[in-house]
């Protein structure tokens, strides 16, 4: 394994798929956003804890600016971040994985970890917009949410061990028993525990472009790594030279 070049490859390869994620966010999922503050600052104003004036609006636009220039960057630093656990998980599975280039290895591994570290977990804690929450069961809500990724991310290593001990007509039991493993949490872990008092079609709507969003970011890891892997090898041998 060459190191250098696979840690350039993941690294990159992160950063631009979350570059890509920041721009969906700001095209698909900020209009949501700017709707879901505004009921917010109305709120604000009924109860007397901010006046609707041209100095708030002044700081809460120049806030938004600077919120929304930011996305790109904050995309970047995310993406790269699982652009690194995306590269170490495929270093360890793409032997086993199904595909007949390295780069549909790859895609069908982005599919994998975007079903269980973020679709399963979304299915149980939903993503709502910032008027839906109390700031005071943030931690718990936190907590919860990266409990089940954390449940969901071991568990399949955990199947995975044990698909690859199974013989070849037996395998589907590490599938079924992923399932039967996830559904028990699925029903054990407590549920989201705010109410939900902006408007559904307001929530509804950011958490399907939030999915979305999310799905782009998944796509384009698999898409741009399985070229770069693909392009660049870093899995191949060295040879030595002979003198």
């Amino acid at each position: 394994m060459k190191t250098v070049l696979f840690l350039i490859l993941v690294l990159v390869s992160g950063c631009f798929a979350g570059m890509i994620h920041g721009l969906a966010n700001l095209a698909i999922v900020e209009p949501y956003l700017d709707e879901a503050i505004g009921i917010e600052n109305q709120n604000l104003f009924a109860s007397g804890e901010e006046v609707d004036s041209p100095q708030f609006w002044v700081e809460y636009n120049n806030y938004r600016y600077w919120q929304k220039g930011g996305q790109i960057l904050a995309g970047a630093i995310l993406g790269t971040s699982f652009g690194a656990l995306f590269g170490i998980v495929f270093v360890f599975s793409k032997n086993v994985l199904p595909g007949s280039s390295n780069a549909r290895k790859a895609i069908f591994l982005s599919g994998i970890m975007w079903f269980t570290i973020y679709f399963i977990p979304f299915l149980k804690y939903p993503a709502n917009p910032p008027t839906v929450g109390d700031p005071e069961t943030v931690v718990l809500r936190g907590i919860l949410y990266l409990a089940f990724i954390a449940i969901s991310g071991f568990g399949v290593v955990g199947f995975y061990q044990l698909y690859k001990r199974l013989q070849k007509n037996k395998k589907f039991v590490a599938y079924l028993g992923y399932a039967v493993f996830m559904s028990t949490v699925f029903i054990i872990m407590p549920q989201n525990p705010d109410e939900i008092t902006a408007p559904m079609d307001l929530v509804n709507g950011f958490r399907i472009m939030s999915v979305f969003a999310v799905s782009i970011f998944w796509i384009a890891l698999g898409i741009i790594f399985g070229a770069f892997w693909q392009k660049f090898q870093p899995d191949k041998p060295v040879k030595a030279e002979i003198h």
